[in-house]
């Protein structure tokens, strides 16, 4: 041990400055040989010294100007630190400095180290704070028993919350539980409820095909009377014969092609918005039949709108984003087109045996047309045909990749108008949207997609 002493003192004079007479910090070597800090070196040179002159043995330095720093000497530097603070951890060194083999009497805050007298008087020890031994001792002996009194109560306390944990005076648990039990309870009502119009209604409407039925069979049975009679008796009831049978013929829109009837489904749209994307339009593959906004989000039909049989008479406009996998949602807003197309495209289908839709489709649209006041709603491909009450402000759409869903939504009511299932993707799928084909003499309004964080609700709705 005395030889590693005396060692790490020699060391410790071959690593301390001269001029700060603490290590060296970033050392420099001039030409007499002698190091120095950097910093102190400079200062020295700004102080008044002898132009380059060495402070320790006064000799000119050739140098002319500060030197790099000596990489080798900071490296001894600190590897001599290291070894001075193992040595002052040593068991002898526990109770006397090793190196000044004086006992420990101060105690440096910032280096968290015990020293002897002549240590807390170096340099390095200059700038810190240092205490007796016996009052930085009884100051830390106070903080760790004052933390302990706070740890004791935050235990105490965490114990107590524990056992509350364990027996809670509110038991969430089994409340949530409760409302959630209360709510399928209820949506289970409801659904019965829904199903049970259903089944009325169509059974009503079973019932109004057969009466317009017996209406038509009535009269092509007195159309043949009527054709037996002699001329005189022909003509006098012919007009009577005629207006009756105009009267049921008008009533054959009504009684053959159903109305689209409004089953809401409570949650239904707050349910799909947990999916819902934000969806722009791509104005690369726009043709010259209508225009998109500069946001893209909304596209319009111009007044030289025009069907060509050898294309696509619809003049769709596809959306920039593509979809291979997961659930989607957007809505778009049609308050302002009496006719519009809105579905998806995909280049590829899976071919199935029992597949009843056309297997070379590559299209599944919705498409609302206008005829004589009153709004349709039709399906490609598919069955649906059916009059609406009125337009539909916005149209929510729905596509789930896999295992194929596309489902359109009263997004106003929270209702299903058609749903196509299940449709064997094979490819990316690309929404599609069509704002016509306009009618004449009714200037176009543009059809928008609506933002994720916009929400429509019947109360809303009506106060526009």
């Amino acid at each position: 041990m005395a030889a590693t002493v005396k060692f790490l003192q020699e060391l410790q004079s071959e690593i301390t400055c001269s001029i700060c007479r603490g290590f060296f910090c970033e050392p420099v070597t001039i030409g007499c040989g002698h190091s120095f800090c950097q910093a102190c070196l400079s200062s020295s040179w700004r102080g008044g010294a002898p132009a380059f002159s060495c402070p320790e043995c006064r000799g000119v330095s050739q140098d002319g100007e500060i030197p790099l720093v000596n990489r080798r000497l900071a490296q001894l530097t600190e590897l001599g630190k290291e070894l001075r603070s193992k040595l002052m951890q040593s068991s002898q060194g526990r109770s006397q400095c090793v190196i000044h083999q004086k006992p420990f009497k101060l105690f440096c805050e910032e280096d968290q180290t015990a020293l002897c007298v002549t240590c807390g008087e170096s340099p390095e020890h200059g700038a810190h704070k240092i205490s007796p031994i016996q009052e930085a001792a009884h100051k830390y002996r106070r903080e760790l028993q004052q933390l302990q009194i706070r740890l004791e109560n935050h235990l105490e306390e965490d114990e107590q919350l524990l056992a509350q944990e364990e027996r809670p005076a509110v038991d969430w648990y089994w409340m949530i539980m409760g409302e959630f039990h209360k709510l399928q309870h209820w949506l289970r009502e409801e659904e019965n409820r829904c199903l049970k119009r259903i089944r009325q209604e169509q059974k009503a409407s079973q019932a109004r095909l057969s009466q317009h039925m017996q209406s038509l069979q009535n009269l092509m049975q007195e159309l043949q009377e009527a054709g037996q009679q002699d001329n005189l008796d022909l003509l006098q009831d012919a007009k009577q014969l005629l207006g009756r049978s105009e009267a049921v013929l008008a009533q054959r829109a009504q009684a053959v092609t159903p109305e689209l009837r409004e089953h809401p489904i409570p949650g239904l749209i707050q349910m799909l918005n947990r999916v819902r994307v934000d969806l722009t339009m791509d104005p690369i593959a726009v043709d010259s039949f209508v225009s998109i906004s500069g946001d893209r989000k909304s596209v319009k039909a111009k007044e030289d709108w025009q069907v060509e049989p050898e294309d696509s008479p619809y003049h769709p406009v596809f959306a920039e984003q593509v979809f291979s996998s997961g659930s989607h949602y957007w809505e778009v807003d049609v308050t302002q087109l009496p006719q519009w197309v809105l579905g998806i495209y995909t280049p590829y289908l899976r071919r199935k045996r029992a597949w009843n839709m056309n297997s070379c489709t590559s299209v599944f649209l919705l498409q609302c047309v206008k005829k004589e006041g009153d709004y349709y709603l039709q399906t490609y491909p598919g069955p649906l045909e059916y009059r609406m009450k009125g337009p539909l402000p916005r149209v929510g759409v729905y596509l789930e990749y896999s295992p194929g869903t596309l489902a359109f939504y009263n997004v106003l009511q929270s209702s299903l108008i058609y749903k196509f299932h299940p449709i064997p993707f094979t490819a990316p799928v690309k929404p599609i949207f069509s704002p016509g084909p306009p009618l004449p003499g009714i200037e176009p309004g543009p059809m928008t997609l609506c933002p994720v964080d916009s929400h429509l609700c019947p109360c809303c709705y009506s106060s526009q």
